[in-house]
């Protein structure tokens, strides 16, 4: 077989292979050309899910005839002015996104430079270049996409639904919004407006704020707290949801790095690492983070589409990444989401009482005889009070012998016991009832993470040292981590080429423990993430079934000092708004909510 060299539109057809995948990822990079552009304003326009035509319109500083003619030639680009590979600070830089889009469609370009009397356009179709042509674009780009891989067909079969290209196409929209607020953004679908957000106005932890709210809905912009961490070359912003806004899917996670979206493993580990200790293992967290750092500490182009990224030091990324989120949600205290309790309101709705059927007659003497006339009387008659050794289910009522400050306490004060689980106390603007067994359960666990963070887990000795046989590579990696092991109760040491001897395990896991098993999952965590927090989170669980088992049962009476006790430890403890599994500890109903279901607003 002889080599050859292919020609110049079968190398722009398979550069679009690894490009463009689909409508959206073309679209993805006409909207990250608008942006470099410094555009303020882009409107997007699809039609059949992108399939049959997509327009991106923007104010951008255009291009002028030289400009443009060079635009759809390969590896042309503005956005490398040095030639420096190492420190990429644009969205778009390979050279390859018209050319190549234009290899597999009909492609349209017409554009006015700032400055210039007049404007230009050029067409590509199927690979080929026409002609400068004037145009009428009054400022900015356009550029439209007509009949995507018409000439691929192999591609073209490959293409999903029109309904899961549109969604496609509206979640790229939505991810480059969140990461541009001072840019509005209007997204067209079949004639039809799906999306429309303003430019955001303040500081950029406002217009961020507000963005997000305006994309994942008010729910999120009210139930986040900022996150907010530098150190040496990274710094860290966004915000999290708390964890009872949690949701099914991971979806709802939204990761940024130097303004551009993406999709990296590194980076969802450490939201799973940091909400481990406060949601279920099927719920997954709400979280958008901006990562922005030095260009040269992060390679952007491991991947065709620029969906993921490269740190040069990962296990630094990870570890601010983790402590940011931690710091963020413990600042967050007792607070649990708004919705839980709109959630309750909109449960407690206002009953009709209904009157009762009358007896249908047809005498004429119906009034005088009627049954119900004294219906009143009759059940004032009627009435005795229930028995107190009754079987129903009651509230107990506690008396408070001083007056609580309820101004200064957010939970307030404990009013009464109900079905031996719950506390409702009363607060300055409403009431809050409270999870006694799950708030309790919160409280005993951090309590026993203090302790382990004060003297370290202690050691249980084994009899007779377990030895585990492993390569090389993966028992000097372990022995690089010897110090932090030892501080989680773990001590080993090296035993000859390839062998790790085990001394001792941490004595809440001793004898519940597969010390072979544990020894290898470390080493496969260390190759794979350079990290090994799977012994501390597996001691995590451990604690969090203790604090299960070690706190206040559900059926247990409590007094009022008893039930006010609680309620302070809970505003002094972090993250005491929801139990270890993630279910909220209480819910709070303010006063105007509870007026409103009377019609008393």
């Amino acid at each position: 077989m002889r080599i050859r060299h292919v020609p110049e539109t079968l190398v722009n057809q398979i550069a679009a292979g690894e490009v463009v995948e689909r409508p959206a990822s073309a679209l993805k990079e006409l909207i990250e050309n608008s942006i470099d552009a410094g555009a303020t304003q882009i409107e997007i326009a699809a039609r059949n899910g992108g399939k049959s035509l997509l327009i991106v319109r923007d104010n951008g500083s255009g291009m002028s005839a030289d400009e443009l003619s060079a635009a759809t030639d390969r590896h042309a680009t503005s956005k490398l002015p040095d030639d420096d590979l190492v420190h990429i600070r644009h969205l778009g830089f390979r050279g390859e996104a018209l050319p190549s889009i234009g290899a597999v469609s009909r492609l349209s370009i017409e554009s006015r430079a700032n400055g210039d009397g007049e404007a230009w356009g050029i067409k590509v179709e199927g690979g080929k270049k026409s002609d400068i042509f004037p145009s009428a674009q009054v400022k900015g780009t356009s550029i439209e996409i007509r009949d995507l891989f018409y000439v691929t067909p192999a591609r073209l079969k490959f293409m999903k639904s029109e309904r899961s290209e549109y969604t496609a196409i509206k979640d790229t929209v939505q991810r480059i919004a969140m990461a541009n607020p001072h840019i509005a953004f209007k997204l067209t679908h079949d004639d039809k407006t799906v999306l429309q957000l303003q430019a955001e106005q303040g500081d950029m932890l406002d217009q961020r704020r507000g963005r997000l709210s305006a994309i994942l809905g008010k729910d999120f912009g009210e139930n986040s707290v900022p996150v907010l961490a530098e150190r040496d070359f990274i710094t860290v912003t966004g915000y999290a949801g708390l964890p009872t806004l949690a949701r099914g899917t991971s979806q709802y996670q939204f990761l940024f790095v130097n303004g551009r979206p993406v999709k990296d493993r590194l980076i969802l580990g450490c939201v799973r690492a940091a909400y481990r200790d406060l949601l279920h293992g099927d719920r997954h967290p709400v979280v958008v983070l901006y990562l922005d750092c030095d260009p040269a500490e992060v390679d952007v182009n491991v991947h065709p589409a620029k969906a993921e990224v490269r740190f040069r030091d990962s296990g630094h990324v990870r570890g601010l990444i983790i402590s940011a989120l931690k710091h963020a949600l413990a600042e967050a205290g007792m607070r649990t989401s708004s919705t839980i309790s709109m959630q309750a309101l909109s449960a407690l709705k206002p009953q009709t009482p209904q009157t009762p059927a009358l007896p249908f007659s047809r005498g004429p003497s119906y009034t005088s005889h009627n049954p119900y006339s004294n219906l009143a009387e009759k059940v004032h008659d009627a009435y005795t009070p229930m028995p107190a050794t009754s079987a129903q289910p009651q509230a107990r009522y506690e008396e408070v012998a001083e007056e609580a400050p309820q101004e200064e306490y957010p939970l307030g004060a404990a009013r009464a016991q109900i079905h031996e689980n719950y506390i409702v106390a009363q607060t300055e603007n409403g009431l809050v009832i409270v999870d006694q067994h799950a708030a309790h359960e919160r409280l005993v666990y951090e309590r026993f993470k203090a302790q382990m963070a004060d003297g370290g887990i202690a050691a249980q000795g084994l009899l007779t040292p377990e030895i585990v046989d492993m390569d090389d590579a993966s028992a000097a990696r372990l022995m690089e981590h010897a110090a932090f092991f030892k501080k989680l109760g773990l001590e080993i040491e090296a035993f000859g080429a390839g062998s790790i001897a085990v001394n001792s395990v941490p004595s809440i896991l001793s004898g519940r423990l597969d010390v072979q098993k544990l020894i290898n999952d470390l080493a496969d965590e260390l190759a794979e993430h350079n990290t090994a927090d799977g012994l501390e989170n597996h001691i995590n669980d451990i604690l969090s079934t203790m604090a299960c088992h070690g706190s206040v049962r559900s059926g247990r009476r409590l007094n009022a000092e008893e039930m006010n006790a609680l309620l302070r430890q809970m505003e002094q403890t972090p993250n005491s708004g929801h139990c270890n599994h993630g279910r909220p500890t209480y819910i709070q109903l303010e006063l105007k909510d509870i007026e409103k279901l009377f019609g008393r607003r």
